[in-house]
């Protein structure tokens, strides 16, 4: 994005306008702290906002400020479909592609909106007017916060805006444990600390309330731990019947597919969780070094993501579904024991 572009954009909220904000399915903490960080900005403006999710979205991201304003389309469809086709300017944030966004696609796509995209997804669709791509930041809610200074509007920023940026970035770099973090994150992640948020408490909200189902199922996810000495890599699968035994909500498998990657001398590391409803095997990826699991997503998985982070899908069985993933490693050995 220009600077002019972003002078544009500055003049458009000089006048009010119909904001949807929207993000991608199965919001996780960047979508949804980017989105209500935004949520909250545009309000200093006087603008007439509303963040639309396609579904639902973890309980451990519910009590963060403006939450309770947000539209889910798979349940709210007729309201949501109502405010998108009333909206003047469309944020699309920390998603590249329409199609990431489930049933929400359509709409989005007939809708004669403006449209400003703002993500750090790799290979994104020209489907913006304005686009705020770069993907060596550590998280859209880190570019949320860089989007807001160009906009010359940090002297908005309160502790509303500041918890909703943290939570987002505090996330997606894994409580700033990944490369993606720089000097630069944790400058902004200083000042939204001065600006309110209370690091403190945020970590709590997000990982330490867990209850005693999840932690039962992390039981059962690590007994299923697998490791492939020979590929650096490590695996957990979940089937649908451990998810129902242990009363599985969404997000309660946030985090888990990390504890293979902590593994000694492992550098890949996957999650499988069967999911009967869809008809998948939902997949998360994650690496260490330059190994690129976007990639293997993109080519395998129907997915993609980012170097070090990536999800996909499989229509096949879950034991097919692994299989299939066991198959392909020697075609990455190399490249995985030379990290």
């Amino acid at each position: 994005m220009t600077l002019k572009d972003f002078s544009n954009i500055k003049k458009l909220l000089e006048t009010e306008h119909n904001i949807v904000i929207v993000t991608h399915k199965n919001p996780d903490g960047d979508a949804m702290g980017s989105s209500l960080g935004l949520y909250h900005f545009l309000n200093a403006y006087q603008q007439n906002v509303q963040v639309i999710v396609p579904n639902d979205y973890p309980s451990f991201l519910k009590w963060m400020p403006g939450h309770e304003s947000v539209l889910k389309f798979d349940t709210q469809t007729e309201i949501s479909e109502a405010q998108i086709n009333n909206a003047d300017i469309i944020f699309a944030l920390d998603f590249n592609a329409f199609h990431r966004t489930g049933d929400m696609e359509k709409p989005l796509e007939k809708s004669k909106a403006l449209k400003i995209m703002i993500d750090h997804h790799q290979e994104p669709e020209p489907f913006a007017k304005y686009m705020y791509s770069d993907v060596n930041m550590s998280s859209t809610s880190e570019m949320i916060y860089h989007f807001i200074d160009e906009l010359d509007g940090l002297q908005h920023m309160n502790r509303e805006i500041a918890t909703c940026l943290y939570t987002g970035i505090m996330t997606d770099t894994g409580s700033f444990r990944f490369s993606s973090t720089t000097s630069l994150t944790h400058q902004v992640i200083a000042h939204l600390i001065d600006a309110g948020a209370k690091n403190s408490d945020i970590h709590n909200h997000v990982f330490d309330s867990n209850s005693y189902n999840r932690l039962q199922l992390l039981g059962c996810a690590l007994s299923n731990l697998k490791v492939i000495p020979e590929s650096r890599t490590a695996y957990i699968t979940l089937s649908q019947e451990e998810l129902n035994k242990f009363h599985f909500r969404k997000g309660d498998t946030e985090g888990f597919v990390n504890y293979g990657l902590s593994l000694e001398n492992v550098v890949l590391a996957a999650i499988f969780i069967e999911d009967k409803q869809e008809g998948i095997v939902k997949i998360s990826l994650r690496s260490e070094g330059n190994f690129s699991v976007n990639a293997m997503a993109r080519e395998h998985f129907n997915g993609g993501g980012h170097i070090n982070a990536a999800g996909g899908k499989s229509h096949l069985s879950l034991k097919d579904t692994v299989e299939k993933f066991i198959s392909i490693l020697p075609e990455y050995n190399k490249a995985l024991n030379d990290e």
